[in-house]
């Protein structure tokens, strides 16, 4: 009897528990319904008298987590497969539209929102109604011949980005032996059957002119990706070595943006140890790290729908040669005054062209040992001198090439990475580093400025004791190094 009784109470406490926490399984807690709410009124000043429509991500036909795509997580924060979203311009409302429940899938996989009282509750969206009804809202709302708004871009999922997405689609439309459009191009072409000559248009430059400029709560979001981004890639430098494969050093970083709370990763690892890293989106993660590798590793979780991008290098075996500590540190002081040449609403071209002066300074006073890593450093500084693009790297948000409509100018709020190469072709040469840059009313902040990138912090990270150094201490038991920063430390706490 006192084991039942135990048991009920037991029962009962996680049934609260699971009320309790309700929200969090239905609706996302990366932000509020006031932040979604927010992103559909400037929807609704940019497309006037007309409408916006957008469908969400499917299921997957797989064990894998159901993730929505980009551009429907952002105006609503629903992550329900097969949901519709109808914004209104005319009326100012907005309707949410649900398939029914699922009871059979809710009594495996737990629940999801479904029309009613509770989901618009918990979204903010006023108006929650069966997906069935969708057709007949459609037709009632583009009478009189309003113009509809919708994506045409094909949609970006996890680790995806716009381009990637787009290329994707292009190449599958166009191959002879598959030919399917992308869901988009066929949800237009539906849109259009339903209501003859309607006119409709794309959404996603509103979409991504919205999305360029991060609100607050976008870059807290960001900030705590890129530390996850940090610690990974620092937990797997103290514990890398000689004799490691690729795939483990990722494996490190994995468990650390596990643990943190990612929902996945932002992109496929990149850690390339010796003459991988001439390519710069190696991942095949075989390769065996060589007492003499220089290695990059260039990883970061997708946490949130949000993204990071940091890239660090590191000597194999713990200390740089003195001809890697040169190029390396030649490389990371003109990397620097291109970081210290950024300012707000100026033009990344005028930005280059201050930071290219920096830069012929540095090669006059610094003292080589090398012609061909002079050759290398004037060869860099030849690339931004040359540079006709007015980009310093690329956007980085939902996506990790984030979406990046046509700018002049560097505007508060914005987050882009830099991480220019210095290569060198006869020998296979690859040196990048890549930091996190939020664009400020004053400046700028390096939000990866937390990891070590001085030669000297590097060489003492790798000195330190690893939580997964695999060195035993008695029979086969790996020797347990000190745990890792909980995940409510600030940025560099952990240094």
């Amino acid at each position: 009897m006192k084991g039942r009784g135990l048991g009920a109470i037991a029962v009962v406490v996680a049934l609260c528990a699971t009320a309790s926490g309700r929200q969090n399984v239905l609706f996302t807690d990366a932000f509020p319904p006031e932040e979604f709410a927010a992103r559909r009124a400037k929807v609704l000043t940019a497309i006037g008298d007309g409408i916006a429509v957008l469908q969400g991500a499917t299921e997957y036909p797989a064990y894998v987590a159901f993730r929505q795509n980009n551009q429907f997580f952002y105006l609503t924060g629903v992550e329900v497969p097969r949901a519709i979203v109808l914004i209104d311009g005319r009326s100012q409302q907005t309707t949410l539209f649900l398939p029914a429940r699922n009871e059979r899938a809710e009594r495996s996989e737990g629940p999801l929102l479904v029309p009613g009282d509770e989901a618009a509750r918990l979204t903010g969206i006023a108006a929650v109604r069966p997906r069935d009804e969708f057709a007949a809202a459609f037709d009632t709302a583009t009478k009189g011949g309003r113009a509809v708004y919708t994506p045409f871009r094909a949609e970006s999922l996890g680790a995806g980005t716009p381009g990637a997405a787009s290329a994707h689609a292009e190449a599958t439309a166009t191959d002879l032996w598959d030919g399917r459009p992308s869901r988009e191009t066929q949800f237009v072409e539906r849109l259009k059957a339903r209501m003859p000559g309607i006119d409709v248009k794309d959404l996603d430059p509103v979409l991504d002119t919205l999305r360029l400029i991060k609100s607050p709560k976008e870059i807290a979001v960001l900030r705590e990706a890129t530390r996850l981004s940090g610690l990974g890639l620092m937990e797997g430098i103290r514990n890398a070595h000689p004799g490691m494969r690729e795939h483990e050093v990722a494996a490190i970083a994995d468990y650390v943006f596990a643990r943190g709370g990612s929902q996945g990763i932002a992109y496929f690892p990149l850690v390339a140890t010796g003459t991988n890293a001439f390519w710069p989106h190696y991942h095949a993660g075989t390769g065996e790290l060589q007492p003499g590798d220089l290695v990059l590793f260039d990883y970061a979780p997708d946490y949130k729908y949000y993204s990071a991008d940091v890239t660090r290098m590191f000597p194999a075996s713990g200390t740089f040669s003195p001809a890697q500590r040169e190029l390396y540190t030649v490389y990371l002081r003109m990397y620097q005054a291109l970081m210290t040449s950024i300012r707000p609403n100026a033009a990344p071209r005028d930005i280059i062209r201050d930071a290219t002066a920096k830069m012929d300074t540095i090669l006059r006073g610094f003292r080589f040992s090398s012609d061909t890593h002079r050759r290398a450093a004037e060869e860099f500084v030849g690339d931004f001198r040359n540079n006709t693009r007015n980009t310093l790297g690329h956007m980085v948000g939902m996506e990790v090439h984030d979406v990046y409509p046509p700018t002049e100018q560097l505007k508060p709020g914005m987050v882009f990475t830099i991480e220019p190469a210095l290569t060198i072709d006869e020998d296979r040469t690859y040196v990048r580093l890549e930091d996190m840059i939020l664009v400020t009313e004053t400046g700028y902040e390096n939000l990866s400025a937390f990891v070590p990138a001085e030669p000297d912090a590097i060489e003492k990270l790798m000195a330190e004791t690893g939580r997964f150094e695999d060195r035993p201490v008695s029979g086969s038991v790996p020797e347990r190094g000190p745990s890792l920063p909980r995940a409510s430390a600030r940025p560099g706490a952990d240094r």
